[in-house]
């Protein structure tokens, strides 16, 4: 038996996340005030009893879900578990690899969530409000959503930004292309081909001053070589190196979440359980279609936290 941590990215946030949580553990309350010091603000606030429009805010969401993450995982450590020694790996989807690096103890908690507030504003700022978008190919394989983006490359970027497994593609790029390429896909006989409502074309090369951002804030942080391997958004595949970290974090920034080839090295692999540690259980259900000889399940509240302690 083998178990892997994953930890979710942008899109599962939601007003009251973690305050459960926050409550019945004084450690995952923790959390949430080492992260408002580091911000110097209460986002502890905004995420329990903020609006939706605030907590979706770029440059909030990514410090917020790290926080839900790593408020589960100290309150875990204070049940008595010890994730060395039942964790053979980590990942996490986008913004959720920080909270797999601060998992595993390369990053502290404070630095993540000031690293992870910087991603955002740079992403945010990267592009002109109009000028990206994102969109959502579902019921397509991988080679035609390939040629898609190359048909419609021409005069602007059109590529392939998250592989989420199961037949379910982003694609990111300038509004036009991704536009056009959108309505490609559905021409091609995809289930879905639609707009996605975010604010930036995420992980693709218009992100290009994000990354430049990322490469200068990392060089500032003490990066420490996590406990347990981390599976990375970009290479599929482990790594342990402070500086191949550092790397991959800034090529993730316009690089593609290869997701589905993450879940798959894990299962050819001999990871038997896969914990989706944070909020919702979107990676729960992408892992059960991807590897479904695997067990997936969310841990996101105290009842879960207790039980995954107790095994």
């Amino acid at each position: 038996m083998s178990w892997a941590f994953t930890f979710p990215g942008q899109g599962s946030q939601v007003v009251g996340m973690g305050k459960e949580l926050a409550d019945a553990f004084p450690a995952a309350r923790a959390v949430f005030e080492e992260v408002d010091d580091a911000l110097g603000q209460k986002l502890s606030t905004i995420i329990w009893e903020g609006s939706d429009e605030d907590l979706t805010l770029t440059a909030n969401t990514q410090p917020a879900l790290m926080a839900v993450s790593l408020s589960i995982v100290r309150a875990l450590e204070s049940e008595g578990f010890v994730l060395k020694d039942k964790v053979a790996y980590v990942a996490g989807h986008s913004l959720g690899e920080y909270s797999a690096l601060a998992a595993a103890g390369a990053f502290s908690i404070a630095d993540t969530a000031r690293l992870l507030r910087i991603r955002g504003e740079a992403m945010q700022a990267a592009v002109p409000v109009g000028e990206g978008a994102m969109a959502a190919i579902i019921g397509l394989e991988r080679d035609q959503v390939d040629t898609i983006c190359n048909d419609n490359s021409t005069g602007g970027v059109c590529q392939i930004a998250n592989d989420n497994g199961a037949g379910q593609l982003v694609i990111s790029g300038s509004k036009a292309n991704i536009e056009a390429a959108a309505q490609q896909a559905s021409e091609m006989g995809a289930k879905r081909a639609r707009l996605l409502p975010v604010s930036a074309p995420f992980h693709s090369a218009l992100m290009a001053p994000a990354a430049d951002a990322m490469k200068t804030a990392l060089a500032e942080v003490d990066i420490q070589a996590p406990c347990v391997p981390l599976v990375a958004n970009v290479a599929a595949g482990p790594v342990t190196d402070p500086a191949e970290i550092a790397d991959l974090l800034v090529r993730q920034v316009t690089g593609q979440v290869r997701w589905r080839e993450s879940v798959g090295w894990l299962d050819a692999n001999s990871v038997t359980e896969i914990f989706e540690i944070g909020a919702g259980k979107v990676l729960t259900g992408l892992a059960r279609r991807i590897a479904p000889d695997m067990t997936a399940k969310p841990v996101n509240t105290p009842q879960d936290i207790a039980e995954l302690a107790n095994q």
